[in-house]
């Protein structure tokens, strides 16, 4: 099954973690393998109503939740992501990121909001994924918060000096 799968799209969708031949099928049925019908992933995660909405007046943000959908993909989509929960994966610590940032709900909608961009990325150019795992993820996540703590720093005056570089005082 899983070779007439790649055969008829062009890539092993399955390659994604949380994705397997069942959730293939029911994404591919639901949007078939030609892409060209929406201009970016971006224009395809909205139509599956996967992206936050913009509701502004006056500046002021009135909402930002996902419009209701349905739409079959999207589901696929959402059930791949909640599988993510335990998975060493790079997608499975952006999960569990977003879940502690956001609460399960909106951690699920914003992880298939990537699966969707990533399967989009990968019927339109080709591409194979490659997870780079959990360490992988942690390790950026760290270096970026670094980073910006130094920026911070910098801005008010101070400087920032890791705890491996300070001397020891007798």
């Amino acid at each position: 099954m899983g070779e007439a799968l790649q055969r008829m799209s062009g890539v092993d969708l399955t390659g994604i973690d949380g994705i397997d031949t069942n959730t293939v099928l029911k994404i591919l049925a639901e949007i078939g393998t030609d892409m060209s019908r929406w201009k970016t992933a971006k224009h395809f995660a909205s139509w599956l109503g996967l992206s936050p909405g913009t509701k502004v007046s006056g500046g002021k943000v009135l909402s930002s939740a996902t419009k209701p959908v349905a739409n079959k993909a999207a589901a696929a989509f959402r059930m791949a992501a909640f599988t993510l929960f335990n998975s060493r994966s790079a997608l499975g610590a952006y999960l569990r990121r977003q879940r502690a940032r956001l609460g399960a709900p909106k951690a699920i909608t914003a992880t298939a909001h990537k699966l969707a961009r990533l399967v989009y990325t990968m019927l339109t150019h080709g591409t194979s994924y490659v997870d780079a795992g959990q360490e992988y993820y942690e390790e950026r996540y760290r270096s970026r918060v670094v980073q910006n703590l130094k920026r911070k720093a910098h801005e008010m005056g101070f400087e920032l000096v890791s705890m491996q570089e300070v001397p020891a005082s007798a």
